[in-house]
C-alpha cells in the first residue's frame, strides 16, 4: 500500500489560498467552472480540485488556471517575471553544478 504524502502547512495553506483567489476570479469573469475547464484544457473534477487546494493537482494546471482568470502569480508584469528568471538563471550559473549531502567523518583519532 502507498503511504499517503504529507506537505507542510504553509505548502497546503498557499495551495488553499490559490484555489480560492482562482475561484474568485472565474466568478467574478462569470465563468462557469465548466468554461473555465474547457479554456484550459483540462476536465470539471481537475478545475474543483484545483480551486479547493488539493495538492495532488499539477502545478502547470493550477497556473494555467490562474493565469486564464488574471491571477497574479508573482505580484510582476511579464517583462517583470523575465528579468527575475533571468537573475535566478545567473545566480544558479554561479553555484556548483552537483550537490552532496555530508561526507562521513574522518576518524582521525589515533
Amino acid at each position: 500500500m502507498e503511504r499517503a504524502r504529507t506537505y507542510t502547512l504553509q505548502a497546503t495553506e498557499a495551495a488553499r489560498l490559490l484555489g480560492r483567489e482562482i475561484r474568485l476570479a472565474r466568478k467574478r469573469r462569470r465563468w462557469s467552472a465548466a468554461e473555465l475547464a474547457a479554456r484550459a484544457g483540462i476536465t470539471r473534477y481537475t478545475l474543483q480540485k484545483i480551486e479547493r487546494g488539493e495538492m495532488t493537482c499539477a502545478i502547470g494546471l493550477v497556473f494555467e488556471a490562474a493565469s486564464l482568470v488574471g491571477v497574479p502569480l508573482f505580484d510582476t508584469d511579464e517583462a517583470g517575471l523575465r528579468a527575475r528568471i533571468r537573475a535566478a538563471d545567473d545566480r544558479i550559473a554561479l553555484l556548483p553544478k552537483h550537490t552532496h549531502g555530508p561526507r562521513k567523518a574522518v576518524d582521525d583519532d589515533f
